[in-house]
């Protein structure tokens, strides 16, 4: 199986020796930092402080959930620009799945354990596990699978179907002309608004533009043993509907696919010369309004469309720097090592925080402070686990069977 002869193109076009993107790397970490802060803030029951107004202040007016929405639809965009950019013409199909196979799974699957022993899943209930390990969970509108086990794997039901398709309309990507590249950018964007005001109008779910509040609390003021997602009340419930117009534009996968091909379509126009511009401020101005705006609009929108053209102008500048050997903070080795380490750092996160409810939350009281260093002794468990992870398991079997020996 191999890329069908019709998609390759010039050869100015998709040089056999494309420059390396320390940046992007890098900034995958900032990412996966928001989505670990977001999760910190509304997984990790410290109570009394998640039943303070303080807590409430923090999370609805400063750290929000579209926070870590943000870092995702970042990943999302990101992944269609790395595939692109990394993709070679007449390159196997059955490879570049392989390749794609072997970096989502085991990463996945060493998560996804970690989470059931923990958690202490029921094993026999097969509908809380099975969806997940197969990354098959979001395509039903049912809580039971959505959050039946780790939390952040919900987004790799999505990238497996990125990564399907790829292949399969590349043919599509690539008869778009060079010189409509920033219009077909900005036609998707749109299509993305529209797309999430047909959720909005035409399903049920919230229509005030209020930031939402996350936490699902329990009675008393003492720390649970584990957060309503990783409980064994959770585990036990027979069905979980969800508000359809939430899962229809956050959840399912192919509500997320356009924002792939919007890094696609990023990667195309930065290797033909259609996107040149170094200027990393106004990407970063433009990235940080998007987010503002998610303030005053229903949360249909707040969780991606806004930032889904942002982020990929973002994307492209930071490419378009290390290019030009520009470089910067996030082009540092330590910033790069932090970027491979970041796919299992947002995996692992979810397990490490039950862990640290159950073995160091649980029966206390904390504010403040209390969660602060809750949160500090995660991050520093999630990024060693992380470390062992990708050092142990990613590279070495990538190193092993991402080719074909």
């Amino acid at each position: 199986m191999t890329a069908p002869a019709d998609v390759a193109a010039p050869a100015a076009a998709l040089p056999s020796v494309r420059a390396r993107l320390p940046s992007l790397t890098g900034a995958r970490w900032w990412a996966a930092l928001a989505v670990f802060v977001l999760h910190a803030l509304v997984l990790l029951p410290a109570y009394p402080f998640q039943k303070s107004e303080l807590f409430r202040r923090i999370h609805q007016d400063f750290l929000p959930m579209q926070l870590g929405a943000a870092g995702v639809t970042f990943f999302f965009v990101l992944s269609g620009f790395i595939i692109y950019w990394s993709f070679r013409p007449g390159s196997s199909t059955r490879a570049f799945y392989r390749r794609r196979v072997l970096k989502i799974y085991p990463t996945h699957l060493v998560a996804a354990a970690a989470f059931i022993v923990v958690a202490a899943v029921p094993v026999g209930r097969i509908v809380l596990w099975l969806p997940n390990v197969l990354l098959i969970h979001t395509w039903w509108p049912k809580w039971t699978t959505v959050g039946g086990l780790n939390v952040p794997s919900w987004s790799l039901v999505s990238e497996m179907l990125f990564y399907l398709s790829f292949p399969l309309a590349l043919p599509l990507v690539r008869r778009i002309p060079s010189r409509w590249l920033l219009a077909a950018i900005a036609g998707a964007g749109l299509f993305i608004l529209a797309l999430h005001l047909v959720y909005f109008l035409g399903f049920d779910g919230p229509r005030g533009i209020a930031n939402a509040f996350a936490p699902r609390l329990v009675p008393g003021d003492t720390s649970p043993p584990a957060e309503l997602h990783a409980s064994p009340a959770w585990f036990a419930q027979p069905d979980i509907p969800v508000l359809r117009s939430y899962w229809s534009s956050y959840d399912f996968p192919l509500s997320r696919l356009p924002e792939f091909y919007v890094g696609v379509l990023a990667a195309r126009a930065v290797l033909e010369g259609q996107w040149r511009s170094t200027r990393l401020v106004p990407a970063l101005m433009a990235a940080f309004l998007a987010y503002v705006a998610s303030w005053v609009v229903p949360i249909d929108f707040k969780m991606s469309a806004l930032e889904v053209v942002p982020m990929a102008a973002l994307i492209a500048t930071l490419a378009a720097r290390d290019m030009r050997g520009l470089g910067g903070v996030s082009s540092s080795r330590v910033m790069v090592w932090f970027g491979e380490v970041s796919f299992a750092f947002y995996l692992i996160q979810f397990p490490v925080m039950v862990l640290i409810t159950r073995y160091v939350i649980a029966g206390r009281r904390f504010g403040l402070l209390g969660w602060l260093g809750c949160a500090a002794l995660c991050f520093a468990l999630a990024l060693a686990a992380a470390a062992v992870i990708y050092h142990g398991v990613d590279k070495p079997l990538m190193r092993r069977f991402a080719r074909a020996r």
